[in-house]
């Protein structure tokens, strides 16, 4: 008998999906555990959408196995087990904030209390107001409760901070960590790559279809993205090029810029080699600058 939680929360393995021509998804394939924060990146028309939909019940495969805590996603009883949010949401504006969040509790065998909803969320000093009346990102919190207000033990997040300001933003990451922590899987979409880079364990790229890198997040980083090393030096630029590590060298004056990784070789190597080098700066490694350089490499 397999372990329920060992068992991955969410699968998808060789996924294929056309829409006519087109190939939105090529054997795709990967799984979502229990409290596990994924995140699945691309750029607009990568395949991101037509995954989570078929995972979501809303678009069967052409091939392949899709997996919904156990089931198939296209079974109730399995989307019983999950919260959504999408990127837009309608919701009848003249309702208050607890009627609706109440609305949707009702629907769960054991929902989560309403006032842990709104703590979550953020929304205890707006339970009363009308939705109506809320700013875009206020609403967005609001959807944010719905989607948790079941205990879902898989939660779709699709770009959930649009519109927040950085203080409510932080304070929903908080939130989703907190969920995570209680053994909530997470699937989370967004353009905002500072906040896969705070959130995610692990991350998959997706780009034309297909599957570019699947892995932790600490591992993804120094593996993909080189960082960019900026100074004033009067070392020889095609010199400089042939150094290990070093990817790219580029002059602008006495202005000598280089994208380089590992980095710290190089850096020691430019202070050793030129006693009178200036204005030293370095800059990125981070999962934004693995994405484009990835992205880049597909394209």
């Amino acid at each position: 008998m397999s372990d329920p939680v060992a068992s991955p929360l969410a699968r998808l393995h060789q996924a294929q999906v056309h829409y006519g021509a087109v190939a939105a998804l090529q054997g795709v394939g990967f799984s979502l555990h229990r409290g596990e924060i994924l995140a699945l990146l691309g750029r607009n028309g990568a395949g991101k959408s037509t995954a989570i939909s078929v995972l979501l019940g809303l678009r069967r495969l052409d091939a392949g196995i899709a997996e919904l805590l156990g089931g198939d996603p296209q079974d109730r009883a399995s989307r019983a087990g999950i919260g959504v949010m999408l990127q837009s949401t309608a919701l009848p504006p003249v309702l208050q904030v607890a009627e609706l969040i109440d609305l949707a509790r009702v629907c769960y065998a054991d929902p989560r209390p309403l006032d842990e909803c709104l703590a979550l969320a953020g929304l205890t000093d707006l339970a009363s107001r009308r939705y109506g009346r809320l700013s875009g990102g206020q609403q967005r919190r609001v959807q944010f409760a719905i989607a948790i207000c079941g205990r879902p033990r898989l939660l779709f997040l699709d770009e959930p901070t649009t519109g927040l300001d950085i203080q409510a933003r932080q304070a929903l990451w908080q939130a989703i960590r907190q969920l995570a922590g209680e053994g909530c899987g997470v699937l989370l979409t967004t353009h905002y790559l500072e906040e896969a880079e705070a959130l995610a364990q692990r991350v998959v790229v997706i780009e034309q279809g297909r599957v570019l890198a699947d892995g932790p997040l600490a591992q993804f980083r120094p593996q993909r993205a080189p960082r960019r090393i900026r100074c004033r030096s009067t070392l020889d630029a095609e010199a400089v090029q042939h150094w290990p590590g070093v990817r790219e060298v580029q002059r602008d004056g006495l202005n000598l810029q280089l994208l380089a990784e590992p980095a710290e070789p190089v850096v020691a190597r430019l202070l050793a080699e030129d006693p009178h080098l200036q204005d030293l700066e370095v800059h990125g490694g981070g999962l934004a600058d693995a994405f484009v350089e990835l992205t880049r490499e597909a394209a």
